[in-house]
C-alpha cells in the first residue's frame, strides 16, 4: 500500500502545477449528523411536542454545502434555503459557528483559513492556521459516483466547543441528574456508571479521496490528501459529495471574506463557551432576559 501511496503523491505533484490558471470546480456535499437516542431529560413533553422538536433538530443536523475550488484556494459554505418566516413563531435564534455555518475560505499556499461566522447575531471573522492531520493510507478503494476513491484515516483531538459535543455533554448531565434522583429514592441503585463515563479525547476521521481531481481540498476543515475528499466520517457526522461540476462557464471569484470582528480560533472558542454557559444558566433559572449579548 505504501507503493500505491507514493505513486499517488508523485502523480499529484506532477499534475497540480500543470493545471490551467483558470482551473475551477464545484462540489456539492450532504452533511448528516445522527442524533441517536435523544434525551429530553425530566421535562414533561408530549409525544407531539417531541416529534416537532425532533423535526426542527433534523433540519439543524442535515445540511447541504457547496465547495468552490481552484488549484490553491477554496470556499466552503452552506447552501442557502428559502425558509417560511411568517409561521407565527418569533424570536428564532441563530447558532452560527456550529457545524460550518458561514463562509470558510481555505488557502493552501500559506495553509491558513478565514471563517466568517455568526453567533447570536454578531459576525466574527476567524483567522488562523489550517489544522494539519496526519493521514494514514488505508488498503481500500470504492466508487463514489463516477470517481474512484481511496481510504485514509487520521486521529484528532475532540473539539469540545462543537454543538454536537455540547449536546452530548448536556445529555450526560441530564442522565446523571436523573440517576442521582433515583439513587436518593432507592439506596440500592447506583449512579457510578454516569460518574465513571468520561468524554472521549480523540476521534477517528475516515476520508475517501480521489486523485482524479488532483487538489488537496475537501469539505469543512478537511484537506491535505492527494486528491479531492469526497466523503468524510467523524463521530456521528457523515459528509458525502453528491455532485461535482468541473470548469463551468460560470466562474466564481474566490476571495477571503472581510466582514466581522477578527479573532483567532482559540479566542472565538472562548467567547462561544462563555456565552453558551451564560445561556445555560438563564435557561436553568427559567427567568431573566432571553437575549444574549456578544461583545460591544
Amino acid at each position: 500500500m505504501r507503493n500505491q501511496f507514493l505513486v499517488l503523491v508523485a502523480f499529484f505533484a506532477f499534475i497540480v502545477p500543470s493545471l490551467a490558471q483558470d482551473f475551477q470546480g464545484k462540489a456539492i456535499y450532504q452533511s448528516k449528523t445522527s442524533m441517536g437516542d435523544f434525551n429530553f431529560g425530566n421535562r414533561q413533553i408530549s409525544e407531539d411536542q417531541k416529534k416537532r422538536m425532533m423535526e426542527r433538530m433534523k433540519d439543524m443536523f442535515e445540511k447541504t454545502f457547496v465547495l468552490h475550488f481552484d488549484k490553491s484556494v477554496a470556499m466552503y459554505s452552506e447552501e442557502e434555503k428559502l425558509e417560511a418566516m411568517s409561521s407565527g413563531r418569533g424570536g428564532g435564534m441563530r447558532f452560527g459557528g456550529f457545524g460550518g455555518s458561514g463562509k470558510l475560505y481555505k488557502n493552501l499556499k500559506d495553509q491558513s483559513f478565514t471563517n466568517e461566522t455568526e453567533m447570536f447575531g454578531k459576525v466574527f471573522l476567524i483567522k488562523d492556521k489550517l489544522e494539519k492531520l496526519e493521514w494514514k493510507m488505508g488498503t481500500e478503494s470504492k466508487k463514489i459516483g463516477n470517481y474512484t476513491a481511496y481510504k485514509a484515516t487520521a486521529i484528532k483531538p475532540v473539539d469540545t466547543t462543537s454543538f454536537e459535543a455540547m449536546r452530548q455533554r448536556r445529555q450526560r448531565e441530564n442522565d446523571k441528574e436523573i440517576a442521582d434522583k433515583e439513587a436518593k429514592k432507592d439506596s440500592t441503585k447506583s449512579n457510578s456508571f454516569f460518574t465513571a463515563v468520561e468524554e472521549p479525547k480523540e476521534i477517528e476521521i475516515t476520508a475517501w479521496f480521489t486523485p482524479e481531481i488532483p487538489i488537496s481540498q475537501g469539505p469543512g476543515e478537511y484537506w491535505g490528501l492527494p486528491g479531492l475528499i469526497l466523503e468524510v466520517s467523524a463521530g456521528n457526522t457523515v459528509i458525502l459529495c453528491t455532485k461535482i461540476v468541473m470548469n463551468s462557464e460560470e466562474k466564481v471569484t474566490l476571495e477571503a471574506p472581510k466582514k466581522g470582528k477578527i479573532v483567532s480560533q482559540i479566542e472565538y472558542n472562548k467567547i462561544m463557551m462563555d456565552k453558551m454557559e451564560e445561556m445555560t444558566e438563564q435557561f436553568r433559572g427559567r427567568g431573566g432576559s432571553n437575549s444574549i449579548r456578544i461583545g460591544n
